[in-house]
């Protein structure tokens, strides 16, 4: 009897560590599927620069405008059709780019963008912008939002803030939600009549949620440096979490180029943007 019953124990404690193992097992299965990876971190670094690239277009098309930033050479040649028109003190303003039309940055740009704003109070202006059948270098763009707009920030310098909310839709078909604040500073180039020399630095957070079924959270940690000659960031970090998942996202040196530096745990992968 004694005999019996200590192989049943011994088959008991058996299968509850070989139950007890692979638990484990799909547990850190389940953690790995959560994990910050290269691959989806260079999808996320996409979407925020189509946005942004999107929000710097809106920053010069105002400026020409308002503020003589493009009298001698303007970001957007013949084949947009710009139409102004105004009432009660309120401009309205469209940007007709057509199925497609190359401009100043090298950039295919399509569809309608549409700002609306009144006048100047105490230097400052709200912006609202809205987007109809939009397309920015293959990506779909949709949503809209205002832009507070400051003449002279503290540094005497033209600035604006945007609780952004677009969606991007990839070249795969994945949309790609953009919410979160972009406040950016027109450091260089302001009033010397040409777009070529604009530089901006741009901060704050976004949460980028993709219909594939993931999503990431990006804080600026070192203000993201752009500069209108440039597709994408020349300089300044990104930090980028995805649940179990924290890294670094560096855009390097000032170098104009499409590669970046992710750090995760102290291993560092190369990434190429598109």
């Amino acid at each position: 009897m004694k005999s019996i019953l200590t192989k049943g124990l011994l088959a008991i404690a058996a299968l509850t560590v070989l139950t007890t193992s692979c638990s484990k097992n799909e547990d850190t299965a389940d953690e790995a599927s959560l994990d910050l990876t290269a691959e989806q971190t260079t999808l996320s670094a996409e979407a925020d620069r189509s946005a942004d690239e999107v929000f710097n277009l809106i920053e010069i098309a105002y400026a020409e405008q308002e503020e003589e930033a493009g009298r001698t050479t303007s970001l957007f040649p013949d084949c947009v059709t710009i139409t102004i028109s105004s009432e009660n003190e309120v401009t309205f303003v469209t940007y007709d780019f057509g199925l497609g039309c190359e401009i100043g940055s090298g950039a295919i740009v399509s569809g309608t963008l549409r700002l609306t704003y009144g006048p100047l109070v105490a230097a400052t202006r709200t912006i609202t912008f809205s987007f109809e059948n939009f397309g920015y270098n293959n990506k779909g763009i949709a949503g809209g939002g205002t832009i507070y707009r400051e003449r002279n920030n503290a540094n005497g310098n033209p600035a604006s803030t945007v609780n952004k909310d677009l969606q991007v839709t990839m070249q795969n078909g994945v949309v790609a939600s953009v919410t979160g604040t972009r406040s950016a500073e027109w450091i260089e180039g302001f009033a010397s009549g040409t777009w070529t020399d604009n530089v901006f630095l741009i901060t704050g957070d976004r949460d980028i949620a993709f219909s594939s079924g993931f999503n990431h959270d990006l804080l600026v940690l070192e203000a993201l440096r752009r500069e209108s000659t440039c597709d994408y960031f020349v300089s300044g970090v990104l930090e980028v979490t995805r649940n179990n998942g924290t890294g670094t996202l560096d855009y390097g040196d000032g170098t104009c180029d499409n590669l970046a530096v992710l750090t995760i745990n102290g291993q560092e992968y190369e990434i190429t943007l598109d």
